[in-house]
């Protein structure tokens, strides 16, 4: 059934009941005009039903489209923010790692300038005490050098001048790493020399109260006999 036949049928539905007309005594009534009549007012009713149907109808349509529009700008806001916002995050990104690199580079610039004090320390250190044991040598004058002399002059020479103005930091770190290592080996062996000494104190400490025993037993012998 189509749209207009809809409307008509609600338009019939709708239509008003009409009296019927008395009929005035000694007139001619004319039935097809009251029809006429009749079926042309229908037909007004009926037309104007339909064109509010279809008014309605255009309304509902561009409200619709409306509405699409609407949807259709904020999908384009929303992709415009989207854009910005990420524009924004990726500048932030870019700044902080710029701003990170210039760290790791003042830090590195700073690192090698201290380990270059500390070469620079370390150098005129070493030149200082090797000056120093040289002067105390030609003092005694000859003399006999002790086993603490003799240390210091080997620890002096085996001293050796850290060179890491060239080292980028992947190599710094490698050779803090090396140096680390080293340093508990030292420490290790250093423990280990500790522990040995004590055990040689008290071997002597031992021995030592032994032999006192030893003398204390001889010397009562020797009383003895002499009486």
């Amino acid at each position: 059934m189509s749209d207009t036949e809809e409307v008509g049928g609600e338009g019939e539905a709708q239509k008003p009941q009409f009296k019927v007309p008395k009929i005035p005594d000694g007139d001619k009534v004319d039935f097809d005009d009251i029809q006429k009549k009749r079926q042309n007012k229908d037909l007004i009713e009926l037309q104007a039903l339909i064109d509010a149907h279809f008014e309605h109808r255009k309304k509902e349509e561009e409200e619709l489209i409306a509405l699409k529009e609407r949807i259709e700008k904020r999908r384009a806001e929303r992709a415009e923010q989207n854009r910005i916002r990420s524009e924004k995050e990726k500048e932030r990104a870019a700044r902080r790692e710029e701003e990170r690199l210039k760290r790791e580079e003042a830090d590195a610039k700073k690192k090698a300038d201290e380990d270059a004090k500390k070469k620079s320390a370390l150098s005129s250190m070493g030149s200082n005490y090797s000056s120093h044991l040289q002067k105390a040598d030609s003092k005694r004058g000859g003399k006999k050098e002790t086993e603490r002399e003799k240390k210091k002059k080997i620890l002096a020479g085996r001293r050796k001048v850290l060179n890491i103005d060239h080292l980028n930091e992947e190599k710094l770190k490698e050779k803090a790493k090396e140096l680390h290592e080293w340093m508990q080996t030292l420490e290790s062996e250093k423990f280990d020399h500790i522990e040995r000494l004590k055990k040689q104190k008290y071997e002597v400490t031992t021995l030592r109260k032994r032999v006192e025993e030893l003398s204390k037993f001889s010397k009562k012998g020797k009383t003895v006999r002499r009486k």
